[in-house]
């Protein structure tokens, strides 16, 4: 089921662009996700800023979809802008990038997470639970995370399954050994994402970290934002 309830603008990719570069095999992910919780629950870091760049369309997936905690404005951490505009500066021609969603308040998280698991029935790994520690916040709380695909002449990319599709095709590595664009596709996303310092999650191909608790704990390196009020 896709719970955002948005996919008007995004387009299968088959047969609509004819040549992409290879691009490396996935890496494995931890089946287990490891999570680092902050030391202090507001470690600082740069502020949110709304996200502007001439090849980077907004999506707005919750807000035009009606979700009522959902805002217009996207926002990131100023430094995790810095780096997803250095993502879209990199990419080949004709391509570009389109955002699904970025700061999530804790409200909308909330709002959610009670409709995908009215049932009790969310597999593990899909859509994290609204968690009110500030040691262990949510990423998408915190201004570090951030749901996007690749777009070609202005058109965005459904790559393999919709967004918010909770489904086998939405994982990473569903498309891994069945050649053609949407793996090349998810590829070439993850690893330009990757050279600039984001991590990605097993269970959805469009959702990539950077300072964060999950970060840090795939990194090595010290945990930069906490949860933004």
């Amino acid at each position: 089921m896709v719970w955002s309830s948005y996919s008007g603008l995004t387009v299968s990719p088959d047969g609509l662009v004819s040549e992409v570069l290879d691009y490396a095999p996935l890496p494995a992910f931890p089946e287990v996700e490891d999570i680092r919780r902050l030391d202090d629950p507001a470690p600082g870091g740069d502020p949110l800023v709304p996200i502007v760049h001439r090849s980077i369309h907004l999506l707005r997936a919750y807000w035009h979809a009606g979700w009522t905690r959902a805002e217009p404005v996207m926002s990131l951490r100023a430094q995790v802008a810095d780096r997803l505009y250095k993502v879209a500066d990199g990419l080949p021609e004709g391509y570009g990038l389109a955002i699904f969603d970025a700061w999530r308040p804790l409200a909308l998280q909330a709002e959610i997470y009670r409709a995908v698991n009215s049932d009790g029935k969310l597999l593990p790994g899909y859509f994290a639970q609204p968690r009110t520690d500030p040691l262990n916040p949510p990423p998408h709380s915190t201004g570090g995370a951030v749901d996007l695909t690749l777009t070609y002449e202005g058109a965005a990319f459904a790559l393999g399954s919709a967004f918010d599709e909770f489904s086998p095709n939405s994982n990473v590595h569903a498309y891994e050994q069945r050649p053609g664009l949407v793996r090349s596709l998810r590829r070439m996303l993850f690893w330009r994402l990757h050279e600039q310092g984001f991590v990605g999650i097993r269970t959805e191909w469009w959702h990539f970290e950077f300072g964060t608790i999950r970060w840090a704990a795939r990194t090595g390196l010290n945990p930069i934002y906490g949860r933004v009020p």
